[in-house]
């Protein structure tokens, strides 16, 4: 079996700063060769759902 290794800390700081902040989305680490080689982040905007007569400000649309 592989012994563990750990992961640098500037590897570690990035990891962080890549979650930091997250309310909705993903963080992708990839790795090769037992090594991190990327972090990607993926962040989505959740909007509030409305009825399609409606408009963000609250006031009807006129068919």
């Amino acid at each position: 079996m592989k012994q563990r290794s750990t992961l640098p800390d500037d590897v570690i700081q990035r990891i962080l700063r890549a979650l930091d902040g997250l309310e909705y989305g993903s963080v992708n680490i990839t790795v090769h060769g037992a090594q991190v080689t990327q972090i990607d982040r993926v962040e989505k905007q959740r909007f509030p759902l409305t009825s399609h007569n409606e408009r963000v400000d609250g006031e009807r649309r006129r068919p």
